[in-house]
């Protein structure tokens, strides 16, 4: 039964990721959410079952039916990662959806569109080397919201302590001081903003732990981008999102929690 409903959340992050790529690549471009979708090259519309998550793409072998241009990895590739996000959500949280169906639903939507909106902020952040303030307002205040009714990531309304307030403000400030410190040049006020939102999603306990993990993978790839890759100079841009991302998702899933740190 757990194997059917993780490939059912599986199959239902497919889909919620094919619409995250529309979101990724019409935003701030003037074209709407809800348009047919076509091809970038000739602008042939495409029909239903050019559009079936992953499965088209592997069909067509990655090209356009009509003018035979590649079809960008991003396509699959944010699939997948929804995919995965959606059937680990469900393992995470398959106890509560055998116990409490209601608590298991709310619970499952929240987190759900907070990683959506995640997935597309560190797409659209790796691709422009920017983070929208409309994506970081939305998911800030989302999250801010989760503090009055999510309690160890369940559904269960309360009056928040303090610190769990103080979370999102501790994870912004030092984004926010490398910022002024080093004129935008070490890091974007977009991380600090995107910052603020991760902390009341995580809460103290676990922010530390993701932050780390953060700029661990940030470090590694960016060492690596500077040995072996002539096109990234030492001064090249290298967008902070995607590893800021990575590490939340590693420290919600896996319930990280790399130093003791109390209020």
């Amino acid at each position: 039964m757990n194997l059917f409903l993780t490939i059912v959340f599986f199959v239902l992050g497919l889909i919620i990721g094919s619409f995250l790529n529309v979101v990724i690549f019409r935003f701030n471009t003037g074209r709407n959410f809800g348009g047919r979708s076509g091809c970038l090259t000739c602008k042939k519309e495409l029909r239903f079952y050019e559009l079936i998550p992953l499965i088209s793409f592997l069909v067509l072998g990655g090209k356009c039916l009509k003018c035979k241009t590649k079809i960008s990895l991003q396509y699959p590739i944010v699939e997948i990662i929804s995919g995965i996000i959606f059937a680990g959500l469900f393992l995470k949280f398959q106890d509560v959806f055998y116990i409490n169906t209601l608590v298991f639903s709310i619970s499952y939507a929240y987190y759900a569109t907070l990683f959506s909106l995640l997935l597309v902020i560190a797409v659209y952040d790796y691709k422009h080397k920017i983070i929208p303030d409309t994506f970081s307002i939305v998911f800030g205040v989302i999250a801010f919201i989760g503090l009055f009714f999510f309690s160890n990531y369940l559904f269960y309304p309360h009056i928040p302590p303090i610190s769990e307030f103080l979370s999102g403000v501790l994870l912004a400030l030092p984004f926010v001081l490398l910022w002024l410190v080093s004129k935008g040049t070490w890091m974007g006020l977009g991380d600090g903003k995107l910052a603020l939102g991760l902390g009341w999603l995580l809460g103290y306990t676990r922010l530390f732990s993701g932050v780390v993990l953060a700029f661990w993978s940030g470090a590694l790839i960016g060492i690596i981008l500077i040995i072996f890759s002539k096109k990234h100079k030492m001064k090249s841009e290298i967008p902070f999102a995607p590893f800021l991302v990575l590490g939340v998702l590693l420290a919600f899933f896996f319930e990280l929690s790399l130093f003791s740190v109390s209020f």
